[in-house]
């Protein structure tokens, strides 16, 4: 097992560039860090370059006995490729998941976000649409990398189970109509009771920016708005919790 010492060590330089945006892109890489990102990985069967560990103990069995390269480095290297402020000393490269996402095709569930900004509310709602069974969740104009760090933190390993695609909501919108399948905006205009609403056996579902919602020209394309209504004295509720609730009620 190689060991690392120094901070300029090509491997080292690697991870570095890949806490940006562009260089992921151009790599076709991103870092996930934890025993427990790395073996969702691993058992997704997402190719994984390369392994750094600070002490060979942390290894769990399953890490220990797949096919990839193992290498130590030293505690402040791992300090300074870590993007979380206590560093697990857990670190690997990996490749973003090859997933095929080109339109619906007669039937689905999907989650279309619209300038979803927040990283925390981006996994969050990518974590929820797999645990329901999602086939898909497109990103929209505007909405934050998916795989930036804390997307992928927010996700807990959902980012290998469900495919994320990069998309035009405006084209996505209009496939699924062509499908036959409705898409659903959350919205307060034009908006009816998501208890008005059934189960549906496909559907888009179309949520917004933390702030400013769906953006209108969008909202004016949907089959039907949908809302939750605020029993109490709340003025809104949080976005990924709204997803959730909505997400559940349409599925079959």
């Amino acid at each position: 097992m190689e060991h690392i010492e120094s901070a300029k060590n090509p491997k080292v330089k690697q991870v570095n560039r890949l806490h940006h945006k562009k260089y992921r892109e151009r790599d076709n890489k991103f870092i996930i860090e934890g025993e427990h990102l790395i073996e969702t990985a691993i058992e997704a069967g997402v190719a994984i370059e390369r392994v750094f560990v600070t002490n060979e103990n942390k290894l769990s069995p399953l890490i220990n006995q797949a096919n990839v390269s193992l290498l130590t480095v030293t505690e402040s290297i791992m300090k300074e490729m870590s993007q979380v402020e206590t560093p697990p000393g857990l670190l690997a490269v990996v490749e973003m998941p090859a997933h095929e996402l080109s339109g619906p095709a007669g039937k689905g569930m999907y989650l279309l976000l619209d300038a979803v900004q927040d990283p925390g509310n981006a996994g969050t709602m990518i974590r929820t649409a797999d645990a329901a069974g999602l086939d898909g969740v497109v990103l929209g104009e505007g909405t934050v990398d998916p795989y930036n760090d804390k997307v992928i933190r927010s996700t807990q390993g959902s980012i290998f189970h469900v495919p994320v695609v990069k998309g035009e909501l405006t084209e996505w919108i209009e496939k699924c109509q062509r499908q036959r399948i409705p898409v659903f905006g959350s919205s307060l205009q034009d908006g009816t009771s998501h208890t008005a609403l059934g189960s549906q056996p496909a559907f888009a579902l179309l949520v917004g920016n933390e702030g400013a919602g769906v953006r209108g020209e969008l909202l004016g394309l949907t089959d039907q708005n949908v809302y939750l209504p605020l029993y109490g004295k709340a003025e809104s509720l949080n976005v990924t919790v709204a997803t959730g609730i909505l997400l559940y009620h349409l599925r079959p």
